[in-house]
């Protein structure tokens, strides 16, 4: 179990929202109204003071999200990009950027120092996964330096549907041991939100959780140890951490937002370092 740290980008700035706020059509969000994301925290620092906080403390892995859509707010989406690149160059090699990602523009992330390019939304069209696509992103950055994020909510039925588009839209894929089968051998890593609960800081989404861990677990019994899960979503006490651990077996990477002192939270980043050491 290892700690990922985040950056999160939202209008040129690092900031820590609440997932289910976003929405793209007037500004206006169906939860929140016409102000659109409700913001659990805006930083006056930019992404690379936080990439060399990480960088200092030796905390690799972790992921620099652009959450303006690049096709809806092109400047948005430049001014998310000028951020993420100042803070690749602060952590070389040592971070992972995801948000608007095509095989056209992957490399330039790649160039900057990220380690790993994160993609979704690209790889789906109506609601379906498109290999083709699939097949473009591994052509233009190798397997191993793909993450998919398979950021989910759960359906009435208690599965969990993979979500594009900043969690707008829903897709006919599952967050299932059959499809996390199946996709591992397409990527390097997966990164899981649970974006119910995403910027919430009212605890884990544990159905989830243990999904994710029941498939590491068989895996790991088959003798596959090498690859990598990062679970993010509700997590606001070292508690949570703990039942993180317990319920996916130690297995799971994770990561925490708005919780983090950093943005605002109660949450210290040496105590969830220490907390990620432990033993199962």
């Amino acid at each position: 179990m290892h700690l990922r740290p985040c950056i999160d980008l939202h209008d040129g700035q690092v900031k820590q929202i609440v997932g289910s706020s976003i929405r793209d059509e007037q500004g206006r969000s169906a939860r929140y109204g016409l102000g659109g994301v409700k913001e659990n925290f805006v930083s006056f620092e930019g992404a690379a003071h936080y990439a060399a906080i990480y960088r200092e403390k030796n905390l690799p892995g972790g992921h620099i999200i652009l959450l303006n859509s690049k096709e809806r707010q092109p400047e948005l989406y430049e001014v998310d990009r000028q951020q993420a690149l100042a803070a690749l160059r602060a952590y070389p090699d040592g971070m992972q950027a995801g948000g608007g990602m095509t095989p056209e523009n992957a490399s330039d992330f790649l160039d900057a120092g990220a380690s790993h390019v994160i993609v979704t939304s690209y790889i789906f069209r109506n609601g379906e996964l498109d290999r083709e696509r699939l097949a473009r992103m591994q052509a233009a950055v190798g397997r191993e330096h793909l993450v998919l994020d398979l950021s989910c909510r759960r359906r009435k039925d208690g599965s969990y549907a993979v979500v594009t588009d900043r969690w707008q839209k829903e897709t006919s894929l599952t967050v299932d041991s059959r499809t996390l089968g199946a996709l591992s051998a397409e990527c390097g890593e997966f990164l899981i939100h649970a974006a119910d609960v995403e910027g919430r800081r009212a605890g884990i989404e544990l159905p989830l959780v243990r999904i994710l861990g029941q498939w590491l677990a068989q895996r790991q019994k088959e003798g596959k140890t090498d690859f990598a899960v990062t679970y993010a979503g509700g997590i606001h006490s070292l508690e949570d951490v703990r039942l993180l651990r317990q319920a996916s077996g130690g297995s799971l990477d994770f990561t925490v937002g708005s919780a983090l002192d950093l943005f605002g939270g109660n949450l210290h980043l040496d105590a969830l370092m220490e907390e990620a050491s432990r033993k199962f």
